[in-house]
């Protein structure tokens, strides 16, 4: 059937989907060892049930300022969201961040980074769970078929949510996703207590996407124009047109979503575009993670290689960092 065409990359990942929620017998239902949920920062020593441990935290943030490149508004954003979330011992609800930018900018890498302070098994745990409209709804004609049988979809958050209620589930290019097809998370995002006998405040929704990366990079160019510091840039400045490019685009994932309406978003990450400089930092980064020697020629040969806009200045990078590691190969 159209639905077990979808369903089935979601059976790989996990057997919950399509089948009863069970429950792990340790703990309360829904909840998970706190040896592995939120074993860097929730728990900071491991032990279920201690209180929040914001050392884990500090590590987060001084990773995020030495290695995220050029991107001071992301590390306050996402710091914002995640000491409020873990300070509070009883969340009314999940956390909900949107991360939006070009590609290359790090939205990814950010994720990951999140992921891996938050379970020591990073993504490998059973806990993180990935959706992307590419795979688990490839076919367009079959959008109709989708909305009609998307409650599968609520069946693997269910299960997911009854084994582990701090899971986290990460929803990968957004701006490929079929609009109205994402409401069918709605119940698990809002201040409730229980939905469908479960218990999921404390669990983590972060959408990625492209959508509004054109938008955040023409305000940025404004803004340079303008002769406004990067680092002064704020949410304020970007919101505006990341909401008319994401949240009223007819063609966005999230177009005319309850999600939007019922303000379930809790942070807006906008990712700016990286210059010259930034895209050098890149490349000394990929070079020690290869284990290769930082040679400054090498630096310089890959940052210049990459192509920049807007055509008469070159100020950003427009493939952000993400082709520099196939680059550097060129050179050893």
């Amino acid at each position: 059937s159209v639905l077990m065409s979808w369903a089935q990359p979601l059976l790989r990942v996990n057997p919950c989907i399509l089948q009863a929620p069970r429950v792990t017998g340790m703990g309360e239902r829904g909840e998970c060892p706190g040896r592995e949920a939120w074993g860097h920062i929730r728990w900071d020593a491991g032990r279920e049930g201690e209180e929040p441990s914001l050392h884990g935290a500090d590590r987060l943030e001084f990773d995020l300022a030495t290695n995220l490149v050029g991107q001071p508004l992301v590390r306050q954003q996402v710091m914002k969201g995640l000491r409020g979330f873990l300070e509070n011992a009883n969340p009314v609800k999940p956390l909900v961040m949107s991360f939006h930018g070009s590609t290359g900018t790090g939205k990814t890498y950010v994720s990951s980074m999140l992921i891996r302070y938050l379970f020591q098994s990073g993504l490998q745990s059973p806990y993180v769970h990935h959706f992307s409209p590419i795979v688990h709804f490839p076919h367009a004609e079959h959008i109709e078929q989708y909305k009609v049988r998307d409650t599968a979809q609520q069946r693997w958050i269910q299960g997911n949510l009854t084994s582990c209620g701090r899971s986290a589930f990460l929803f990968d290019e957004m701006d490929k996703m079929h609009p109205g097809l994402i409401d069918v998370i709605i119940p698990f995002l809002g201040p409730s207590w229980v939905v469908y006998g479960t218990n999921y405040r404390k669990a983590i929704f972060i959408f990625i996407s492209n959508a509004g990366g054109e938008q955040i990079n023409n305000v940025t160019l404004a803004l340079w124009h303008a002769r406004k510091d990067r680092e002064e840039i704020s949410l304020q400045d970007l919101e505006p047109a990341i909401s008319k490019a994401v949240f009223e685009n007819p063609e966005s994932g999230f177009w005319n979503s309850g999600i939007i309406n019922e303000h379930l978003i809790d942070f807006v990450v906008p990712f700016l575009p990286l210059k010259h400089h930034h895209v050098k930092q890149c490349v000394v980064s990929e070079l020690i993670q290869q284990g290769l020697e930082v040679r400054p020629d090498v630096i310089q040969e890959v940052a210049d290689s990459i192509p920049y806009f807007p055509e008469e200045e070159k100020l950003f990078s427009s493939t952000g960092c993400k082709t520099v590691a196939s680059r550097i190969s060129f050179f050893f």
